[in-house]
């Protein structure tokens, strides 16, 4: 009597202490306050990995910049601009007899153009001052473009080594004096790195590199 009346009196087993069999095979839910929290802190974790990405591609875009010659993707100081603009067939022959190779480029109004205006004046000034760069503006000097027989514009070619032709033919005028000179169309990738390899590639005297 008095041993049914000691178990009666012992407390009923808790759940506590039966959870953990229950859940040894499954991981145990976070409270419900984290749970609320889940999304906004998986959102931050993502934002500071993406500001950790791009944190590093900033770096190494500054490193770019500042130590490549060649990269075009960013404005630089150039200074004043090196372009010489076309303006008469007497100015550029002119410019042939100072005795530097001269950079045509013969342009239209297209998307194209204004890349290629860039990457003239940046290299204008990266070889001035021995090469000139001249930019035909086809449309007002369309008779000067057509002599070159081209059917795609823009296009580049480079003249260079005028020297006094040998057979001067039948003379009009003893005062003129005819001159013959080497043309190279350029068929490099138009950028800085692609004029000082074709420069290379032809034997032409290249400045030291700044």
């Amino acid at each position: 009597m008095f041993l049914l009346k000691w178990l009666n009196s012992l407390p009923p087993p808790s759940r506590s202490r039966s959870q953990p069999q229950q859940h040894n095979s499954s991981r145990p839910s976070p409270p419900s306050w984290q749970q609320a929290f889940l999304p906004t802190i998986r959102k931050r974790e993502e934002m500071t990995a993406e500001e950790g990405d791009k944190s590093f591609l900033e770096r190494m875009l500054s490193h770019l910049r500042s130590t490549s010659k060649y990269y075009t993707g960013y404005p630089k100081d150039l200074g004043p601009s090196r372009i010489v603009h076309f303006t008469s067939e007497r100015h550029f022959v002119q410019l042939l007899h100072e005795g530097s190779p001269v950079v045509v480029a013969f342009t239209i109004r297209c998307p194209y153009t204004k890349h290629l205006d860039k990457v003239l004046e940046e290299a204008a000034a990266e070889f001035y001052p021995h090469f000139k760069f001249v930019r035909v503006e086809c449309p007002k000097y369309p008779a000067f473009c057509l002599t070159r027989q081209r059917n795609e514009y823009p296009f580049i070619e480079i003249f260079y080594s005028p020297e006094q032709a040998t057979g001067q033919g039948k003379v009009v005028d003893p005062n003129i004096t005819k001159y013959s000179v080497k043309v190279l169309p350029f068929n490099y990738d138009v950028s800085v790195y692609g004029f000082r390899e074709f420069f290379k590639r032809h034997g032409m005297n290249l400045p030291e590199t700044k």
